[in-house]
C-alpha cells in the first residue's frame, strides 16, 4: 500500500509549524520528500509522523503553545470580568470575524517566536497583511484609534505577563529568554503601527473628548 503524499501547506499544519520552516527542514534534510511530475515537493505520511515522534522535534514550538495557552487563560479570565467601554464596543460589532482574526494573529505571534531568524521575515510579512485585515475591519465598524489601541495594549500586555512566568516552566537558558522577548516586541510593535497606519490610510484618525 503506497504512503499517503501530503503537500507543504498540509504537511506544515499537521506538523504545527510555519511551511517555510518545513521548507527549511526539507531542503536541509531533516524530512525526506518526493517530487510529482510537474515538480511540486510533497511529503510522506510516515515521514511525517517520523518527524513527530522525534524528541528534538520542535522544542520551540512547544514553547509557544505554553505561552499561547497561558496567554489565553489569562486575557480570558481578565475579559470575564472586564468592563471597560472598549471590550464592549468590539466585542458587539463583528465579534467572530475579529476573533478569528485575532487567533490568527496569536498563531503568527507564536510562529515568529518559535521560528529562526531566516524565517522570519515571511511570518512577520503575513502578520502584517492580517493585521492590515484587522484594521481595515475595526475602522469599518466605527471603533476608534484609541479604543484599537487600548485593545491591542490589553492583550499585548497578558502576552508579556505571560513570558515573564513562563521560564520557571519552560527553563529555558537566559539568551533564550532574550530572544523571545526581543521576538514578541517586535512583532507586536508591527502589529500596532500597521493597525494606527490602517486608521490614518483610510481617514479614520480622530481624537475622543475629555
Amino acid at each position: 500500500m503506497s504512503d499517503v503524499l501530503f503537500s507543504l501547506k498540509e504537511a506544515s499544519s499537521q506538523l504545527g509549524v510555519h511551511p517555510v520552516t518545513l521548507r527549511r527542514w526539507a531542503e536541509g534534510g531533516k524530512i525526506e520528500t518526493v517530487r510529482t511530475p510537474g515538480g511540486h515537493r510533497r511529503f510522506s505520511e510516515s515521514e511525517i509522523n517520523r518527524l513527530k515522534m522525534q524528541t528534538e522535534a520542535p522544542q520551540s514550538e512547544t514553547i509557544g503553545e505554553q505561552l499561547r495557552d497561558s496567554a489565553l487563560t489569562s486575557t480570558r479570565a481578565d475579559l470575564a470580568t472586564h468592563s471597560a467601554g472598549w471590550i464592549d464596543s468590539i466585542a458587539q460589532k463583528d465579534k467572530e470575524e475579529k476573533r478569528l482574526l485575532g487567533r490568527r494573529l496569536m498563531g503568527l505571534l507564536m510562529q515568529y517566536v518559535a521560528s529562526e531568524d531566516g524565517d522570519s521575515e515571511d511570518i512577520m510579512n503575513e502578520g502584517r497583511v492580517t493585521a492590515r485585515i484587522y484594521a481595515k475591519s475595526i475602522v469599518m465598524s466605527g471603533i476608534s484609534l484609541q479604543d484599537a489601541l487600548r485593545a491591542t495594549n490589553f492583550f499585548r500586555d497578558h502576552i508579556l505577563e505571560s513570558a515573564v512566568v513562563l521560564p520557571d516552566t519552560a527553563r529555558r537558558r537566559p539568551e533564550a529568554n532574550q530572544k523571545m522577548f526581543r521576538k514578541l516586541n517586535e512583532f507586536l510593535n508591527e502589529v500596532q503601527l500597521v493597525i494606527a497606519n490602517c486608521y490614518e490610510a483610510m481617514g479614520a484618525v480622530g481624537y475622543e473628548e475629555d
